[in-house]
C-alpha cells in the first residue's frame, strides 16, 4: 500500500469506424503503454474530446457522420494543446495538405505502417505544452516591427506541427535562421538539423546526395553511404534554395516527402524515414510554377505553411536597433559605436542585401573607423534612392517640385553618370563582401578597369586582390 505511485500514462483518442483499423490502432498504442479510448464518429469523438484531458488524436479521415478534418478544426478552436493526426486515403495527397493546413500535427497513410505509427506517436507526446525559451547560444531574429512580430508568433505556431513550411523572402533576410527557430521550438529540437543548399549540387550527383547509395551503385562508390534524408531522420531537413532543382529530383522529391521512404541508388528496397521538410527560397515558387520551372504537386506539398520574412526596408524603426544589437555582438572593441549622422544614413539606406548586408557593412565599417566612432563614411554605402530624396528635400527647403526631381538627378551629366557607376560599383563590393576580384567580375570588367574606375570615383576601403 505505501509503494510510490506510477505516473500517469498519457491519453490517446482513436477515431475511426473501420474495426480492423481500430483495433490495429489500439493494440499498438496499448503496447506503447499508453491509455486508449475510441470513437466511431465525428459525434461520439467530440464528445470524449469534450469530456476528458488528451495527449494525442489519432483520426481517420472518412467518417459516418463527417470528416476528419472537423475533428481538427475542433481541436485547433477548443484544445490547441492536442496534437492530432490524421489517417488518409494511400497517396491521396490533396486530403494530406488540407488536413495540414487545418492545423494537424501530422498525418499516415493507409495501410498504416507500425514504425510510422511509432514515429508519430513519440514525436506528438514530446510535444512543448507552452512556449519554449530559446537555448542560449542560438541566435534570434532582432526587430520590434509589427511585420516582423508576426514572423516569431507564426514561428511559435508552426513549431507545434510537423507540417512542411515554406519560408520565402529576399536574399539575407533570414530564411535560415527562422527554419533554425522552428526547429529549436518543436520537438524535433534535439535532433539533426540538416541544412541543403540545392543551388550548389550539380545535377548528376542530386539523387546519390539526397537519399545515399549501396556499395558498387557506380564507380566510386566503394561503401554505402546515407543520404541528406537518412541524416536528418528523426530531425529535419532545410532545403534553401528549393527552386533551384531541376525537375528531374522535383520527381523524386515529391515522391519521398508523400510516401516518407526513400531508396538508395543502387538498393531494390526502399527505408522509411521520419524527417520534417522546411523549404526556402528567394524566388517566387508560384511564378516558377506558372513559368513550367517547378511542378506544382511538389509546391503544394512545400508550401502548406508559407512563413514570409520581411525585406531589411519594410522594417526602417527596426533598423537603428538592429543595427547597434549587431554592433555590439561584432566588434571587438567595446568602445566602438555608430555617430547619429551614421544611424540617420543607415535608415535611409535600402539594403538589397538585408541583414545580411547589414551585417557586413558593420564589419567592414568596423575596420575603417577611428577613434572609436563609426562615421557615415565609413559604412560605405551605395546612394539609396530614398536617401537621396531625403537629401534634396533637405536642399528645397522640405519638397521638391514636380519636374525638378529629374532636373536635379541628372545634370550635369557627367556628375550623373558618375553617381550611377558609383552606386553599381558600391552594390556590387557589398554584394562580394568587398572582394575586388569577385566584384568586377559582377560587373562584367577587368580587375585593371575595377580599380581604376574605383580610384577615379574615390572609392576606397577595399581589401587588396592579387
Amino acid at each position: 500500500m505505501g509503494a510510490d505511485r506510477q505516473p500517469t500514462a498519457a491519453r490517446v483518442l482513436v477515431v475511426d469506424d473501420e474495426p480492423d483499423i481500430l483495433e490495429l490502432l489500439e493494440l499498438a498504442l496499448l503496447r506503447m503503454g499508453l491509455q486508449v479510448d475510441h470513437a466511431t464518429n465525428v459525434r461520439e469523438a467530440l464528445q470524449q474530446l469534450d469530456s476528458k484531458p488528451y495527449n494525442l488524436c489519432l483520426t481517420d479521415m472518412r467518417l459516418p457522420d463527417g470528416d476528419g478534418l472537423e475533428v481538427v478544426r475542433y481541436i485547433a478552436s477548443h484544445h490547441a494543446d492536442v496534437p492530432v493526426a490524421v489517417i488518409t486515403a494511400h497517396g491521396n495527397m490533396e486530403n494530406a495538405v488540407s488536413v495540414l493546413k487545418a492545423g494537424a500535427f501530422d498525418y499516415l497513410s493507409k495501410p498504416v505502417a507500425l514504425e510510422q505509427l511509432r514515429a508519430l506517436v513519440k514525436a506528438a507526446l514530446k510535444l512543448p505544452q507552452q512556449t519554449v525559451v530559446v537555448r542560449e547560444g542560438v541566435r534570434t531574429l532582432l526587430g520590434r516591427s509589427p511585420a516582423m512580430e508576426k514572423v516569431r508568433d507564426l514561428i511559435e505556431r508552426v513549431a507545434r506541427s510537423q507540417a512542411p513550411v515554406h519560408i520565402s523572402g529576399e536574399s539575407g533576410s533570414g530564411k535560415e535562421l527562422a527554419a533554425r527557430l522552428i526547429v529549436e521550438k518543436s520537438a524535433r529540437r534535439d535532433q539533426p538539423f540538416v541544412a541543403v543548399n540545392c543551388g550548389a549540387i550539380p545535377e548528376n550527383l542530386m539523387e546519390s546526395e539526397f537519399f545515399g547509395y549501396r556499395k558498387g551503385a557506380f564507380t566510386g562508390a566503394e561503401k554505402d553511404r546515407d543520404g541528406f534524408f537518412q541524416a536528418a531522420s528523426g530531425g529535419t531537413l532545410f532545403l534553401d534554395e528549393v527552386a533551384d532543382l531541376p525537375l528531374s529530383m522535383q520527381v523524386k522529391l515529391l515522391r519521398a516527402i508523400q510516401e516518407k521512404k526513400v531508396r538508395k541508388v543502387g538498393a531494390t528496397q526502399e527505408e522509411a524515414v521520419d524527417v520534417r521538410i522546411i523549404s526556402a527560397t528567394h524566388h517566387a515558387l508560384a511564378e516558377r510554377v506558372q513559368q513550367g520551372k517547378f511542378r506544382q504537386d511538389l509546391y503544394y506539398r512545400l508550401n502548406v505553411i508559407t512563413l514570409p520574412m520581411p525585406p531589411l526596408r519594410e522594417m526602417r524603426d527596426d533598423i537603428a536597433e538592429v543595427a547597434s544589437q549587431l554592433l555590439v555582438r561584432l566588434r571587438y572593441d567595446e568602445k566602438v559605436e555608430f555617430s547619429p549622422a551614421a544611424l540617420q544614413a543607415l535608415g535611409h539606406y535600402d539594403f538589397p542585401g538585408n541583414v545580411r548586408e547589414l551585417e557586413n557593412v558593420i564589419e567592414r565599417a568596423l575596420a575603417l573607423c577611428s577613434n572609436g566612432l563609426i562615421t557615415p563614411a565609413d559604412l560605405q554605402l551605395a546612394p539609396s534612392s530614398s536617401y537621396e530624396v531625403a537629401s534634396k528635400q533637405a536642399m528645397f527647403g522640405g519638397s521638391i517640385l514636380p519636374g525638378k526631381q529629374d532636373a536635379v538627378s541628372k545634370y550635369p551629366l557627367t556628375d550623373y553618370l558618375d553617381r550611377i557607376e558609383r552606386e553599381a560599383i558600391l552594390e556590387a563590393l557589398n554584394q562580394t563582401g568587398f572582394n575586388r576580384t569577385a566584384a568586377a567580375k559582377v560587373l562584367g570588367v577587368t580587375f585593371r578597369a575595377m580599380r581604376y574606375r574605383m580610384g577615379r570615383l574615390g572609392i576606397t576601403g577595399a581589401d587588396e586582390e592579387q
